[in-house]
């Protein structure tokens, strides 16, 4: 485990934290007004290796230097906030006027604080204003997949999202997971590319309620279709005529699960784990108790998920962030895609 400490006085300035993989969510800005949740889980922080911008800056935008820091805003010892640098204010900060907290040892500015809306709670720390400090003993081993698979829980594709100055989310239907569209939106940039121009396939349910418009309007017709299918740890062998796997990513290492035998040529992608698992859950909408905890396996007769009554739509600054570092994006057809993204955004698609 580490603890960060200033770099200019070295005060302790986080709990203790073990690092996990950068959720494909981090820099997401989602819908108008909402309130979304913290983040990075408690004791655990992420590196983001691009030079990348605070998740309000735009393309364009003045870009930070590449390994900032995220935790949060709970792990977070020994700062004070900097009241002029409180960028944002539509209904918190943002961090666009440049780190908001302070060393409180020797005032350094050392990180930004975000809870604005549509934006996910977080601490940022600026990576040159901070030194890593191991503690305790040796790194834990990370968990094998079949320790994943027999603790991890799948990522509900709906969930409650409040917003401000709005009332509360009882009796609406609850809108598609900010999170499960931020993940659909880095896949289908790797679909695409997968598919060399040619339609895919998906399997039926709900990956094809997530991925079969936007692959139907984005991909030709009449060429033979390349085929799509869910592989990953505890699933029977792939099928080896699947041309594309959407695979698990290991949620610690970031590590992309690898098939093996006559599987291991086919193109894979990313999918975080608690999506995937959710998308090969044979019951997407389960009823949830309304309070309380009741035994392993027992569902109260409780109505289903009050879901949204939109088609899913994958977020488009996330596809649009992998797309344009994917090298393949440089072929005529993926380059047409990408200027597009407007246009698909005002039709629903994206």
């Amino acid at each position: 485990m580490f603890v960060f400490v200033c770099a200019g006085c070295g005060a302790g300035l986080t709990a203790p934290l073990s690092q996990v993989a950068l959720p494909v969510h981090a820099h997401q800005v989602y819908g108008n007004g909402a309130r979304l949740p913290v983040l990075m889980e408690p004791g655990t922080f992420a590196v983001d290796p691009e030079p990348g911008p605070l998740p309000r800056r735009r393309e364009g935008a003045h870009d930070g230097a590449p390994g900032a820091i995220v935790i949060a805003p709970g792990d977070t010892r020994g700062t004070l906030l900097i009241p002029e640098k409180g960028g944002g204010h539509c209904c918190g900060v943002d961090g666009s006027d440049g780190p908001n907290m302070a060393c409180q040892a020797c005032g350094l500015p050392v990180a930004s604080r975000i809870d604005d809306c549509s934006l996910w709670q977080a601490v940022w720390l600026a990576p040159g204003a901070v030194r890593r400090r191991r503690v305790g003993g040796a790194d834990a081993v990370p968990l094998s997949w079949a320790e994943l698979m027999a603790e991890e829980k799948g990522t509900p594709p709906f969930e409650p999202v409040a917003r401000w100055g709005s009332p509360a989310w009882v009796n609406t239907p609850w809108p598609w997971s900010p999170s499960w569209e931020a993940a659909a939106g880095q896949a289908l940039a790797h679909l695409l590319v997968a598919s060399q121009g040619r339609p895919v396939t998906v399997p039926g349910g709900l990956t094809e309620e997530v991925f079969r418009r936007a692959l139907d309007t984005l991909l030709p017709t009449g060429p033979p279709p390349r085929r799509a299918a869910l592989a990953g740890p505890g699933r029977p062998a792939p099928d080896p005529d699947a041309d594309i796997l959407l695979v698990p990513v290991h949620p610690q290492t970031g590590e992309t699960w690898t098939p093996t035998g006559p599987a291991a040529s086919a193109c894979r992608v990313p999918l975080p784990l608690g999506v995937w698992l959710g998308l090969g859950s044979p019951e997407p909408h389960p009823p949830v108790p309304a309070s309380g905890v009741l035994p392993e396996g027992v569902l109260r007769d409780d109505p289903p998920v009050p879901r949204s009554p939109r088609p899913f739509r994958a977020d488009p600054g996330v596809f649009r962030h992998t797309l344009v570092r994917l090298p393949a994006v440089r072929s005529p057809w993926l380059r047409e895609i990408l200027e597009n993204i407007p246009q698909y955004v005002r039709a629903g698609l994206l």
